[in-house]
């Protein structure tokens, strides 16, 4: 049996013929210069001032929380890779890796922490910015965690985490 021939109706184009018309379209011309400067600055992380953005202080307790969780295995990395910055993620997958380390070595199985959420202290240092430290306190020791939070994309993004 030979193969059909699909027809389209007059005045009608097929999907193969709107679609190559759509990409010549997005096809920049060959007159125009690369991207400047400025519209590759337009798609960069906008910075936000801080009347646009949430309250940070749930964000900093569930942050702090994440990350000790983290630190002792009992919660992924990747949970958190939307609330901060690449160098942020990288710092803590050295931590992560580290401490899973020490727990092989040790023979010592992953537990979830036991800890609260003590005191929290934030500052403003300029528009759009906060830099805050949480207190979190188990049966063993008291740690601080240190959070830069910055206004990027109208949400908050952590740009440094330092856990003490």
């Amino acid at each position: 049996m030979g193969d059909a021939v699909r027809s389209t109706p007059r005045g009608r184009r097929t999907t193969s013929e709107r679609t190559g018309d759509i990409l010549a379209s997005r096809i920049r011309p060959a007159n125009r210069e690369r991207p400047t400067v400025e519209d590759e600055e337009y798609f960069d992380p906008q910075p936000t001032s801080r009347d646009r953005l949430p309250n940070p202080l749930p964000l900093l307790e569930n942050l702090t929380r994440c990350v000790i969780e983290i630190l002792a295995g009992a919660r992924e990395l990747e949970q958190i890779s939307r609330w901060v910055d690449d160098s942020v993620y990288r710092n803590l997958l050295k931590r992560v890796v580290i401490s899973a380390r020490a727990r092989q070595a040790t023979g010592q199985p992953v537990q979830r922490p036991v800890f609260t959420i003590g005191s929290t202290s934030i500052f403003e240092p300029s528009d759009g910015v906060v830099e805050a430290v949480v207190i979190v306190r188990s049966r063993a020791r008291t740690r601080a965690v240190a959070i830069r939070l910055e206004g990027l994309d109208e949400r908050w993004r952590a740009t440094v985490i330092s856990v003490l």
